[in-house]
């Protein structure tokens, strides 16, 4: 379980959001949103220890996470965010298999049998084991976002924390990526996942967390979110909500 007791996040000096105060759950999906630039990336780099926050404490199991080693957050939370500098050189495989470091010492370079079954075994999860040994620079966009999120199944924590593992792809392909976390969620990890489509969170996911106005708006599930007064104090755009057998589905009124 992750615990944010009026944590207050920033950067550069100002202050994006407030005293947030809220749990995410073990096993749950959860998907933060928000309008650009009110701090949801850095939510999630805070969450992972690799930001401080200006308040408040974030505590992991029980634990400020202030006072974790970098090693023990990285055996407990894994971040995954697209950056494909550097990585054009490596195979798919070798790429996936950087999130085995944090169970090695740092004079232990080469791989053992457990690395090498976690390797596969994320591979399998997403459905790129025929792609192993293809260079990460000739995949689609749809295909490097599963690496990513391979690399991060492979580093083997409970806790998966993803800045917008949709953005760029297509409606298909968008989907099953979603489909392949609540899928993992639904297995025992936890995910917090960055998104921008209101509705495609709200398929997905179990509760939303909405940052707005320097604050968190909501965080609940998205029947109750999804409240066109809520979103639209978010976005600052008039919001009409259409309630589905598959759920609440907004839209902006034109």
């Amino acid at each position: 379980m992750i615990a944010l007791r009026q944590v207050t996040i920033g950067i550069g000096g100002r202050t994006l959001v407030r005293e947030i105060t809220g749990e995410v759950r073990a096993g749950e999906f959860v998907a933060v949103l928000g309008p650009n630039g009110v701090g949801k990336t850095t939510l999630l780099r805070s969450l992972c220890g690799l930001r401080s926050p200006q308040g408040g404490s974030i505590v992991l199991d029980g634990r400020d996470i202030a006072h974790l080693t970098p090693l023990e957050r990285a055996r407990h939370i894994a971040f995954v965010t697209s950056d494909d500098a550097m990585t054009d050189a490596l195979t798919v495989r070798e790429l996936v298999a950087i999130g085995r470091f944090p169970h090695h010492a740092w004079w232990e370079w080469n791989p053992t049998a457990g690395d090498e079954r976690a390797v596969n075994d994320a591979l399998d999860l997403v459905k790129l084991q025929p792609f192993a040994e293809r260079p990460f620079a000739t995949l689609s966009s749809g295909e490097r976002q599963r690496a990513w999120i391979a690399m991060g199944l492979a580093q083997g924590t409970p806790i998966i924390l993803l800045d917008e593992p949709t953005s760029h792809l297509d409606v298909r392909v968008a989907h099953r990526i979603l489909a392949l976390l609540r899928d993992l969620a639904r297995a025992g990890r936890t995910i917090v996942c960055v998104l921008h489509d209101l509705n495609e969170a709200a398929s997905y996911a179990d509760r939303l967390m909405l940052l707005g106005c320097e604050r968190m708006l909501a965080f609940d599930e998205p029947a109750r979110v999804l409240d066109p007064t809520i979103v639209e104090s978010a976005y600052g755009i008039a919001i009409e909500r259409l309630d589905t057998s598959r759920g609440p589905r907004v839209f902006p009124v034109l």
